[in-house]
């Protein structure tokens, strides 16, 4: 079966066509303007390719709840001419198909539950530091759903002693997008991540945050794996950075052997790399079904 897959994110439009196995027939990235801008052509991709459906993973908040009247849209994102869009209805109207839908993260957490390094886990994380953070929640091999959907990439940290930066979320201080997303670290000091990779103040600050939000998803998911990824996480040495202060973080509280002695088997890179949300999406196609 031919399915079609979107992973709607802040930056870029990841565009596919796939199959039930996970592989990847063709793919389109379209950069994410205004949705005036982008939907026309991210239909176009779709159009005369004869897809049975389409799963969309999509950056937020958005509206899970089938029995709503805005199910389907983009609400209060920090992307402000997507808010209140109906992506769901719009694309259903121009392709006439059924669509799978859910969050950019969940559907990565559900490619790699089903493909990667969740593959065969009850429960599982999948945070992706980019653009935004977001977090992504597999538990009792469901996806988490709620009143609205986890927005834990918008807990609330201790500030870092030696920041003085003021924090780039406009509705949040100090929550982790805020200070460790990808434009906090650009606006913070003065250059893309990428060109900061040999400046160890850099990372030594975002490990500081990243370890205290996943010291607080482990408190409050209980997963069995975490799983790292988006473009932030493509400075490797962040991950070491990361699993010491959690450790040191977690203090011992959590006294369980992956923990205590298997970091390094607990917080992982994606296995399916920068195509966890793809893959993803056409998971949550093949449910739509």
């Amino acid at each position: 079966m031919r399915i079609g897959g979107l992973e709607a994110g802040g930056t870029k439009m990841v565009c596919a066509i796939g199959d039930e196995q996970g592989n990847i027939m063709e793919k389109k990235i379209i950069p994410t303007g205004t949705p005036e801008d982008t939907m026309p052509q991210v239909i176009d991709f779709y159009r005369g390719k004869e897809i049975r459906t389409l799963g969309i993973g999509c950056f937020g908040p958005v509206d899970l709840n089938k029995n709503s009247d805005t199910y389907g849209y983009i609400r209060q994102t920090t992307k402000l001419p997507w808010i209140n869009y109906d992506i769901v209805g719009n694309m259903k109207k121009e392709l006439q198909i059924p669509i799978g839908f859910d969050t950019d993260v969940n559907g990565a957490v559900l490619g790699e539950a089903v493909w990667g390094a969740a593959k065969g886990l009850d429960n599982a994380i999948y945070i992706t530091v980019g653009t935004g953070i977001g977090v992504g929640v597999y538990i009792g091999k469901r996806l988490v759903h709620g009143l609205m959907h986890p927005e834990a990439g918008h807990v609330l940290l201790n500030r870092h002693p030696d920041d003085h930066y003021k924090g780039h979320c406009p509705y949040h201080a100090n929550c982790a997008e805020g200070l460790a997303a990808g434009p906090a670290v650009e606006e913070r000091w003065g250059r893309k991540a990428m060109e900061l990779a040999d400046r160890e103040e850099v990372w030594e600050m975002e490990a500081y945050y990243i370890s205290q939000a996943i010291a607080d998803y482990i408190f409050a998911y209980s997963p069995e794996k975490i799983i790292l990824g988006g473009g932030i996480m493509h400075q490797k040495q962040l991950y070491d950075k990361i699993r010491k202060k959690t450790s040191e973080l977690l203090n011992g509280y959590i006294a369980r052997e992956e923990i205590l002695n298997g970091m390094e088997n607990y917080i992982v890179e994606p296995l399916l790399g920068d195509e966890a949300g793809i893959k993803g999406a056409l998971c949550l196609g093949t449910l739509a079904v």
